[in-house]
């Protein structure tokens, strides 16, 4: 029995967005297009930082938006992009009252200070919170100063569907399919693995893939994708090598040790 050797795609593409930065939005049907900021939360909506002047600013009900979101991976500092995805929707004022966990949700990936002024606008016109309600998220750092005229905003995308171009794949999920996946549950662990083995063991990774291969390969080699169901390398000149594990693991560590298995080989 073959092992699954990659993730459902759209479990994939949720995996990509959750790491991914907006890049560029436009408006259907209007001139209206231009650079972007933001992230994508915890439900794979992009939520986009705008600024006063800037073309989607005054939007006050939702509009119809193309928002292209990027994921790339650090090559010894070069970025190169793992996958392009153009999530079509509607964009829409995020309530007051969710300003702040949308702006935590992706203030990893905005690290802009006009998030907190977006913050601190939102809370100033909330009312206050009755006694005895749920205590709200965790805060971003610490607000800043009063707010001197407009403040940016934050809108958030309902989704429609996903465009995706990624590597050797490229296809369509509706709204459905993508929202119902969920990201690669050891996600985080794998980036901070992934991140370990690029800055140290990029050698060891080399003989592997040349034993694992039978034929020489580039030294410009990276660890380029870590999940449950295996690893993805790049080589030089833009060659993706997929290792699978023999079965999915069920957990950082055994993902983990199937990495450490697979950058030992046996010599034979």
């Amino acid at each position: 029995m073959h092992p699954v050797e990659a993730p459902p795609i759209a479990e994939r593409i949720r995996t990509l967005a959750a790491v991914a930065v907006p890049t560029h939005v436009s408006v259907a049907g209007a001139p209206l297009s231009g650079a972007a900021r933001g992230g994508v939360d915890a439900a794979g909506r992009p939520v986009l930082l705008v600024k006063p002047g800037e073309d989607l600013y005054g939007i006050a009900d939702e509009v119809v938006v193309t928002v292209d979101l990027v994921a790339i991976r650090d090559t010894g500092g070069r970025d190169r992009p793992r996958g392009l995805l153009k999530v079509q929707g509607w964009a829409q004022p995020v309530p007051d009252g969710e300003v702040r966990a949308a702006a935590v949700a992706i203030a990893d990936r905005c690290p802009d200070d006009d998030l907190l002024a977006a913050v601190d606008a939102a809370e100033q016109r909330v009312p206050p919170t009755p006694a005895g309600a749920p205590e709200p998220p965790a805060a971003p750092p610490a607000p800043g100063p009063p707010i001197a005229g407009p403040a940016p905003r934050l809108l958030r995308v309902d989704v429609a569907q996903v465009v995706y171009l990624t590597g050797q794949e490229s296809g369509v999920l509706d709204a459905e399919n993508y929202l119902d996946a969920s990201p690669d549950p050891f996600l985080d662990p794998a980036e901070r693995i992934l991140r370990h083995v690029n800055e140290w063991h990029r050698e060891q990774l080399a003989l592997t893939i040349a034993h694992l291969l039978g034929e020489p390969v580039s030294a410009d080699v990276w660890l380029w994708e870590l999940d449950r169901y295996g690893a993805t390398v790049w080589s030089a000149p833009d060659r993706l090598i997929r290792l699978p594990w023999p079965s999915p693991a069920a957990s950082a560590a055994e993902m983990e040790h199937a990495l450490s298995c697979v950058m030992c080989p046996r010599q034979g």
